[in-house]
């Protein structure tokens, strides 16, 4: 005998055999992918620091690191049918939110199975959570957080577009505040061979959900550049080159027919209502229109950059 290992109490302390946890602990970590940064985690120090830095006013432009404004929150899809078809339409994901004691159901499980094969962030939070990080909007248990946007600066677009092996051309909206026509445009405009889209800060619709989804993937090939002042940005174009054709419906040429669109050229895209405001319209170095039947009063942005960048595109050769 070696020792007291006889001894009472001398060997192992506890309470004998113990049960494993027959795999309960193992099963209850799967599909829940890698583990989101402290600054994703709502409870983390980190977190509420990030939104009180968020919350403040944005600084000057060029203080945002020529990325676009400032300050600009993430966007959330909300529900298990969204974030299961937001999944499926390879919506850029930065963290899945998951409450506590959700029910699975085959949404859910697809939703698991998914971020675990793609290796997206989930994090497990109370319900009372979730309900405070969505605004209290009926989310069934599950919520997806998108990145924020990084906009290009309108500076870089023009560089970009400038520089090129082939002819500038860009797409400009003003007064856009469907985030589907958003999309559609962007669309549009990569099928069309565009630089890029420009857009103004106020009174427009940004990179929402509904924009990416609407825009099949396409805003992850093509930059969208952001405006403080949309006539400025304008100016500058033109200064470089930029022949600044507008679309109005009571313009004097037809698309079809604009000079100038062999070389570099901005094309400016008014919302359907309003049309182009008045001093984008005197920016612009010709006013365009598109022929359609006079029972038809106006077209949505989509289908008028879609016809405009096609005529475009055919124009060039």
């Amino acid at each position: 005998m070696a020792g007291n290992s006889q001894r009472r109490g001398a060997g192992h302390k506890g309470k004998g055999n113990t049960a494993g946890s027959g795999g309960r602990i193992r099963r209850s970590l799967e599909g829940k992918g890698p583990t989101p940064r402290a600054e994703d985690r709502p409870y983390h120090k980190a977190y509420k620091a990030k939104q009180a830095a968020s919350a403040r006013p944005a600084g000057p432009y060029r203080d945002a690191k020529r990325t676009g404004r400032p300050g600009v929150g993430p966007e959330w899809v909300i529900g298990r049918n969204p974030v299961l078809e937001a999944l499926l339409a390879d919506l850029p994901a930065r963290t899945i939110y998951i409450a506590d004691g959700s029910e699975r159901d085959d949404r859910l499980r697809e939703i698991l199975k998914f971020t675990s094969e793609h290796s997206i962030p989930m994090l497990q939070v109370t319900r009372l959570e979730l309900d405070r990080l969505t605004g209290g909007t009926i989310h069934q248990g599950i919520a997806m957080q998108l990145p924020s946007y990084d906009y290009l600066h309108p500076d870089d677009l023009l560089a970009t577009a400038s520089t090129s092996d082939r002819e500038g051309l860009v797409v400009a909206l003003d007064g856009i505040t469907d985030p589907r026509n958003l999309g559609a445009v962007i669309r549009s405009a990569a099928a069309f061979g565009a630089h890029g889209v420009l857009i103004p800060e106020r009174r427009s619709a940004g990179m929402t959900a509904a924009a990416w989804k609407t825009s099949a993937g396409a805003a992850a090939r093509i930059p969208v550049a952001r405006a403080t002042n949309l006539n400025r940005a304008l100016e500058r174009f033109a200064k470089a080159g930029f022949t600044i054709v507008g679309l109005a419906g009571e313009g004097d040429t037809d698309i079809a027919g604009v000079p100038g669109v062999d070389g570099p050229v901005v094309l400016v895209i008014g919302s359907e209502g309003e049309g182009l405001a008045r001093l984008v319209r005197e920016h612009c170095d010709v006013l365009a229109r598109i022929p359609i039947a006079s029972e038809v009063e106006s077209l949505n942005a989509g289908v008028a950059a879609s016809i405009a960048l096609y005529e475009i595109s055919r124009a060039r050769g």
